[in-house]
């Protein structure tokens, strides 16, 4: 019987094998991740930044504190003052969505009833992201992202 013999020619084909399997993993690794990116924040971040301390301060001088929860099939936010009011605001957007990719994302068409803002809502269990731009009357803005955990 002959012996088999390691040549030149396996060597190289187990190093392709090898470096082809890492690149292909790589490929695949990064189309994904390009492919769940929801998008830039900004249009130009040295402007924003630039800007950030005055919105900052505009934000903190209105002394809201917002709570999200979900519950009865409603997605309910209290937006409270300094003395635990309740805010009613001139202007309220929201998108609600998973933190990982926007296939989720909506923009609901929250309701004051005097105490809260509500909407009927179906949220999977899991981590969930309300990205809420308020205003008040004088046009001052309040810009927060709420986390939210949907228990199952």
């Amino acid at each position: 019987m002959a012996e088999r013999q390691f040549t030149g020619k396996h060597a190289l084909a187990v190093f392709v094998a090898a470096f082809g399997v890492i690149i292909t993993v790589n490929l695949v690794l990064a189309y994904s991740a390009v492919k769940t990116f929801p998008g830039l924040e900004v249009k130009n971040s040295y402007v924003a930044s630039q800007e950030f301390n005055e919105r900052l301060q505009e934000q903190q001088s209105l002394g809201w504190d917002v709570l999200a929860e979900v519950s009865g099939g409603l997605l309910i936010l209290r937006i409270t003052d300094q003395t635990g009011a309740p805010v009613e605001v001139a202007e309220l957007q929201a998108v609600v969505g998973r933190a990982t990719h926007v296939k989720d994302d909506f923009s609901p068409d929250f309701t004051f009833d005097g105490v809260a803002y509500a909407v009927p809502a179906v949220l999977g269990k899991g981590n969930w992201n309300i990205r809420l731009v308020a205003k008040d009357h004088s046009g001052a803005e309040f810009a927060q992202r709420i986390p939210l955990y949907v228990k199952g």
